[in-house]
């Protein structure tokens, strides 16, 4: 398998599973701990504005998830994901150390780092963004 190959398998595979992940997270703020759920779990964490962040927070991991699952808006979603991730180390997490069994920021640095990749090289060659925007010459080829 060629470097092009390789590079486009695994920036497909990142983007997949990122995707896949945060969209999940985002089903279980909306669907298994509801969104009073979470923002009353926002709430007692100390996240500014909890009744707002947490539908916003819910609605941007399971629509980022989805697209980035499809590779669309790719690098606009991923930075806005990679920003959430920022806010979760440091509202949330860092206090609690490294390990995720104690509350820690493992994960959440984990996918910040992953979404912060895709948001600097874009979505790769099997995406929605190369189809819509990864003509040569395309103002908009940036997002690709």
């Amino acid at each position: 398998m060629n470097q092009s190959r390789l590079t486009t398998t695994a920036t497909t595979v990142l983007r997949v599973i990122l995707g896949f992940l945060f969209a999940a997270h985002g089903w279980q703020k909306f669907n298994e701990w509801t969104i009073a759920g979470t923002q009353a779990a926002f709430a007692q964490m100390g996240v500014p504005a909890a009744n707002v962040s947490a539908p916003v927070i819910a609605g941007l991991e399971l629509a980022g998830g989805i697209a980035l699952i499809l590779g669309a808006l790719t690098r606009v979603v991923a930075a806005l994901l990679a920003v959430n991730m920022i806010g979760a180390l440091v509202l949330v997490h860092a206090s609690a150390g490294v390990f995720a069994d104690k509350g820690g920021y493992e994960l959440v640095l984990l996918l910040g780092a992953a979404a912060l990749a895709l948001a600097l090289t874009g979505a790769g060659r099997v995406s929605v963004d190369r189809v819509l925007f990864g003509r040569k010459g395309s103002k908009l080829a940036v997002l690709a």
